[in-house]
């Protein structure tokens, strides 16, 4: 695949670099933060080459890529200047406070996802070394490999340090000079030795920062406050000295003895009520959470659980979310693979085999932007068996010594009370899910083959009358769209058009029976007797003709290709509008049947319409 290529195609298509105000990305996702979604063209985005989705949620605009995300995202900096240009990193869409808030903590923590994950599994299989009596536990070898694995969790806050500087827009380095503080080791041994400290005079509660999630984040944020105030009083000639120096002069002590201890109260007071809410039924937990984990997923709301996922192992030693999650993760692969089996479409027998693989390395955005959500029902399939899974490792009480991807190669960070529940957890729900996809199964479209054979057959056999397309754009079904009168056929059958400009081109050899004063419709009747009707966009009534120029009339003769109207495509997205244009037989009673092109990007001019007679 070319990268640069694609990178080039996204940027261009979200409005280009001066409309990023931030970008970063997960696993399988860019995320970025546009100062104007309306200058983004979602519908061009997804049928990028390399591209599975885009998902437009918690004020994000995020472009699914799959495995080679970190490509694409590297590729999109080296011909950007994103890194550089800080006026990129103003602005940007608002968003409702939960999306804000989801935005914030999924750019604190996905830059940290991969060593996240890779600390976690040296952490397990360290414990199951250790259990199995295969190192020594006193010897260096082991001592060297917990080091390994603990460093990144135990110095957790200035990770997290470098990570929300970048959020909240503070200087990287006294981010984490702070964060450092709150963990240096002669407080670290006041705090074993229980001794009593004071500042000027002020006590200072000591506690325990190593990692911690949320004493190092409120520090971070109210350093932006700090630094800003001592940035804009300060002369440019000691800024750069006196910034740093009363920052630390006053974060450190202000953390100590204010933030941390109200952070620590915060934290334990979220880890005891998860704890309360957990054990009112660990059954119920577990199936609510593997019914909906990826729906969350999906809406990029997961992210909300990692600082809790964190926050539970800091605090009772592992965590209960992780395990619920998993077989919802591991029953989307299931039903990817029944799709496999059951599907007769070559493309999605390829695509779904491959989403299968991915899916049992905890990536599932393949699986569910491609195949089960696709395909509607494998995904609720998927749903209720991850439910079904996520109540066995619940009600087994099972857990997890780190955060990391749900995958066949992270199960050593579930070693521990329940490993046994979740393995067979994992497996029951890509087993279920698999076999009710077969033995359900579901609809699908056919193959371009199948589909060119069917439509050859037809047309072998009877008459046929072609109506070009007025319009270039994404084809989809009339079914599809938002106006029940078009989507159930009332007005004919046809097709629908997300256009792509603003030009309007006429279907047939014939008449214009009809122009709208509004210029928002218009009918025709081929030389052949077809109807057709054309309808830009929907409730476009509304606007009397702002916006449309008209180049013909009731009564005017037109031939196929013949431009016979314009509208402004960005002023009509600007205000609203939904521009989903029907092109619809409406003497279809007439015919045998109207056979739609079975291409989703339609030119036009091309045949898109097939009248049988």
């Amino acid at each position: 695949m070319d990268y640069q290529k694609l990178a080039r195609d996204i940027v261009q298509h979200i409005g280009g670099e001066e409309n990023i105000s931030d970008m970063y990305h997960c696993a399988t996702r860019l995320r970025f933060t546009l100062k104007d979604n309306n200058k983004a063209n979602r519908d061009v985005v997804e049928r990028l080459e390399g591209v599975i989705t885009v998902v437009e949620s918690g004020g994000m605009f995020q472009v699914v890529i799959g495995n080679n995300v970190a490509s694409v995202h590297d590729a999109i900096y080296e011909q950007t200047g994103l890194e550089k240009n800080d006026s990129n990193k103003s602005g940007g869409t608002k968003g409702n406070p939960f999306g804000r808030f989801i935005d914030l903590i999924s750019g604190i923590f996905s830059p940290l996802l991969g060593l996240l994950a890779g600390a976690g599994l040296l952490k397990g299989v360290v414990a199951i070394l250790a259990n199995f009596k295969l190192v020594d536990p006193t010897g260096g070898t082991y001592r060297i490999l917990a080091a390994a694995g603990d460093s990144f969790f135990y110095f957790l806050p200035i990770f997290l340090a470098f990570t929300a500087s970048r959020k909240f827009k503070v200087n990287q380095f006294l981010a984490v000079a702070i964060a450092g503080g709150l963990i240096y080791p002669d407080l670290v041994a006041a705090f074993s030795a229980k001794e009593s400290l004071s500042f000027i005079g002020i006590p200072v509660i000591l506690a325990k920062y190593s990692s911690t999630v949320i004493p190092v984040i409120l520090a971070v944020w109210v350093l932006k406050y700090v630094e800003g105030f001592f940035k804009k009083i300060l002369h440019d000639s000691v800024r750069n000295l006196l910034t740093p120096f009363f920052s630390l002069v006053i974060m450190l002590p202000l953390s100590l003895i204010v933030i941390g201890p109200i952070a620590t109260y915060a934290s334990n007071t979220l880890a005891n009520g998860y704890l309360f809410i957990h054990d009112l039924s660990p059954l119920v937990s577990g199936i609510v959470m593997g019914a909906f984990w990826q729906v969350l997923v999906i809406f990029g709301l997961h992210w909300g659980f990692v600082p809790l996922e964190l926050n539970n192992i800091s605090k009772f030693g592992r965590d209960t979310i992780g395990p619920m999650c998993g077989p919802a993760v591991a029953a989307q692969a299931g039903a990817s693979l029944g799709v496999f089996f059951k599907s007769k479409n070559k493309n999605m027998k390829s695509l779904s085999f491959s989403a299968f693989i991915t899916g049992l390395f905890g990536i599932t955005e393949p699986a569910v932007y491609g195949v089960t959500l696709k395909l509607k029902r494998p995904f609720i399939i998927a749903c209720i068996s991850g439910a079904f899974g996520g109540g066995i490792a619940g009600g087994f009480g099972s857990g997890a010594i780190a955060v990391a991807t749900k995958s066949v190669l992270t199960f050593p960070v579930f070693f521990g009370h329940g490993f046994i529940a979740y393995i067979g957890a994992y497996f029951l729900a890509m087993i279920l899910a698999c076999v009710l996809t077969v033995v359900i199964g579901f609809k699908e479209e056919l193959d371009e083959d199948q589909a060119t054979k069917t439509k050859t057959s037809k047309e072998v056999l009877i008459k046929q009358e072609s109506i070009s397309s007025p319009l270039t754009g994404l084809a989809k079904p009339l079914v599809e769209i938002s106006d029940p009168v078009f989507a159930n056929e009332s007005m004919g059958k046809g097709i629908a058009i997300i256009p792509e400009d603003g030009k309007v081109y006429s279907p047939v050899d014939g008449t214009v029976t009809m122009a709208f004063p509004t210029k928002h419709a218009y009918g025709f009747t081929s030389n052949a007797g077809g109807e057709v009707l054309i309808h830009i966009g929907m409730d476009t009534v509304k606007l009397n003709g702002e916006g449309f120029t008209s180049y013909v009339e009731t009564g005017s003769k037109v031939k196929k290709g013949d431009l016979i109207a314009e509208f402004d495509l960005k002023k009509l997205k600007q205000l609203g509008y939904d521009l989903t244009t029907p092109v619809v037989v409406t003497n279809s009673n007439k015919y045998l049947d109207i056979l739609p092109l079975n291409k989703k990007q339609i030119v036009h001019g091309e045949e898109t319409l097939s009248l049988l007679i």
